[in-house]
C-alpha cells in the first residue's frame, strides 16, 4: 500500500536525522496509520514532515493540529514509555500521539488523552476508534487538571505549549513518573523531561520545539504586536510584559543598526542562542517576518520566520544572519529605535557571551520550584509563574543583566 510505504519512509528520514533513537519509538511509529488521524490531509501530506493543521478559531489561528512528526518522535523518547504503563495526555488532538503511547505501553497499559475541546476530543475519539485504540480513554476537560480518575500515572505528557507547571500533574504522578511538557520561559518554548526531587522538578533532557499554547483559565496568551499596516512584521511578547506599540512601530520607520558580533558557527539552530538573549533582559521577544516584511523595511531575520529578540521603551533588536563559508554563518543584530546603535550592540555582545559559554551550554538545565522558592544560586534566568519559579542554570556563574526593562534610548 502507498501509506505504508510513506509511512516507513517518514520513519526512516527519522531515524537518519536522529529523532527517533530507540527499536521501541520506531516500531510503534511504522505500526500507526498516521493518515488515518488526518483524513482531511493527502498521504504525502500526513507522511510529510510538517505539521498539519486540523483546527483553527474564529479569527483563523491555529488552535489544534497534528505535530510534525520529528517532533512527536523526540518528545516520546523523552518520555521513555514502558509497557505496562499507565499515562496521562494532556491535549488530545487527533489522537495519533495518544495511540502511539498506547503501542509503546502495550495491551496490559492505559492511555488517558484529555482535551478542553470537545470537538477536537471527539475527533481524537473517532480517530482512534477507526484506527484500532479503542481501549484509549478520551476526557474532555481541562488539562490543567489532569485526569484525577485513573491516576496515579507513570509518565504524563504535554503537547501543546504550558506556560506554567499545574499542582495537579504532580499530584497525579506516581513515584518515580517523568513529565515531558513543552515549557515556555519568557516567551522561549523547550520541551522538558523532568522529574521529581522532592518538590523540585529537574530536567533530564530539554529538546528545541514549537507548540500552540494551552487553552482555558490557567493559560497565559502570547501577545502579538503588528509593527506595519500589512500585519508582515510583529513582536510576540510573553509574560504580560507592558509594551507601547506606538513607539515600535515609530522605530521601524527609521534606519535600521546592524552590528557584527564576529561569532561564526555551522549553519543551523545555534544551541539555546535564544536563552543566552533572555538571559540578559527583562523584556524579550519573538520578532516574526511573514511575506511582505521586507517591504516594511525589516531586515531579514535569522529565520525565514523570524528571531529571538528584545524591546525596550521605544525600540527593538533581534537575531541575524550572514554568509560566511560553505555552510557557515556570522551571527549579529539589527536594531530600530533611537538607541538602535547601543542595543544592537548590546545584543551582540550576548552572542559573544554564548559563544564564549559553549563549554557550559552542555550542561543547561531547567528547575520548576514552588511559587517563591529562592533556587540555585548560579540561574540565568528566573521565570515566576502562578504556581512555581522556574529556573534556567548552567554550569557557570550567574548572568548579570545587560539591559534593564525600558533602557536602551
Amino acid at each position: 500500500m502507498v501509506a505504508d510505504t510513506l509511512r516507513d519512509e517518514m520513519v526512516d528520514r527519522l531515524v537518519t536525522w536522529g529523532a527517533v533513537t530507540s527499536a521501541r519509538v520506531e516500531a510503534a511509529m511504522r505500526a500507526v496509520p498516521r493518515h488515518v488521524f488526518v483524513p482531511e490531509a493527502s498521504l504525502e501530506e500526513a507522511y510529510a514532515s510538517g505539521v498539519v493543521v486540523t483546527h483553527r478559531d474564529e479569527t483563523g489561528r491555529p488552535i489544534s493540529c497534528a505535530s510534525a512528526p520529528g517532533t512527536v518522535a523526540e518528545m516520546l523518547e523523552q518520555l521513555d514509555v514502558r509497557p505496562g504503563h499507565r499515562i496521562l495526555e494532556i491535549g488530545a488532538g487527533t489522537g495519533y500521539n495518544a495511540a502511539l503511547l498506547a503501542e509503546l505501553a502495550g495491551p496490559q497499559g492505559r492511555v488517558t488523552t484529555v482535551d478542553i475541546d470537545a470537538g477536537i476530543a471527539e475527533g481524537a475519539r473517532r480517530g482512534l476508534a477507526a484506527a484500532g485504540y479503542e481501549r484509549v480513554q478520551v476526557v474532555h476537560g481541562d488539562g490543567a487538571a489532569g485526569h484525577a480518575g485513573n491516576a496515579p500515572y507513570d509518565r504524563i505528557i504535554v503537547t501543546a505549549g504550558a506556560w506554567d507547571v499545574p499542582p495537579a500533574w504532580r499530584e497525579q504522578l506516581a513515584p518515580g513518573g517523568r513529565l515531558v511538557v513543552p515549557l515556555r520561559v519568557r516567551g522561549i518554548t523547550r520541551s522538558v523531561a523532568l522529574e521529581l526531587d522532592g518538590d523540585v522538578w529537574r530536567s533530564v533532557s530539554i529538546v528545541v520545539c514549537g507548540f500552540i499554547p494551552m487553552r482555558g483559565p490557567s493559560a497565559m496568551k502570547e501577545r502579538q504586536v503588528g509593527l506595519d499596516a500589512g500585519g508582515a512584521v510583529r513582536l510576540r511578547v510573553d509574560d504580560g510584559q507592558p509594551v507601547d506599540a506606538g513607539a515600535l512601530r515609530a522605530a521601524l520607520a527609521g534606519a535600521p543598526s546592524l552590528v557584527w558580533s564576529g561569532v561564526v558557527v555551522p549553519y543551523a539552530s545555534p544551541e539555546h542562542l535564544d536563552f543566552w538573549l533572555v538571559g540578559g533582559t527583562a523584556r524579550v521577544c519573538l520578532v516574526i517576518a511573514q511575506e511582505g516584511a521586507r517591504e516594511a523595511g525589516l531586515v531579514e531575520p535569522i529565520w525565514r520566520w523570524g528571531s529571538a529578540g528584545c524591546y525596550t521603551a521605544d525600540g527593538f533588536a533581534y537575531l541575524i544572519r550572514r554568509g560566511a563559508g560553505e555552510e557557515m554563518i556570522e551571527l549579529g543584530a539589527c536594531a530600530y529605535g533611537p538607541g538602535a546603535e547601543r542595543l544592537a550592540g548590546a545584543v551582540a555582545d550576548r552572542i559573544r557571551a554564548w559563544h564564549a559559554a559553549r563549554g557550559e551550554r552542555a550542561s543547561l538545565r531547567i528547575e520548576v520550584h514552588p511559587a517563591g522558592s529562592a533556587g540555585p544560586p548560579n540561574a540565568m534566568i528566573t521565570a515566576d509563574k502562578t504556581h512555581s519559579r522556574v529556573f534556567v542554570t548552567t554550569g557557570g556563574r550567574r548572568e548579570t543583566p545587560w539591559l534593564a526593562p525600558g533602557e536602551g534610548s
